[in-house]
């Protein structure tokens, strides 16, 4: 059985739950659910209600800004 690997990476999937996400960023599940409505971050559905995101995908949707460039 292969695991399914990010798109972005070479690494597999790591899924967070909407709280485990708002923990790693350090913004609410309300954060988290807005930046899904709005594209910032991917979101997986698995039903009706279970949703899921990819940790390297949110780490990878960070951008340096400032004097971090």
């Amino acid at each position: 059985m292969s695991k399914t690997k990010t798109p972005t990476t070479d690494q597999p999937r790591r899924w967070a739950t909407l709280q485990q996400v708002a923990d790693h960023l350090n913004v609410t599940t309300r954060t988290v659910r807005a930046m899904v409505a709005d594209g910032r971050l991917r979101g997986y559905r698995n039903g009706r209600k279970l949703i899921r995101i990819d940790l390297n995908e949110v780490d990878a949707a960070m951008r340096p800004m400032g004097g971090a460039r």
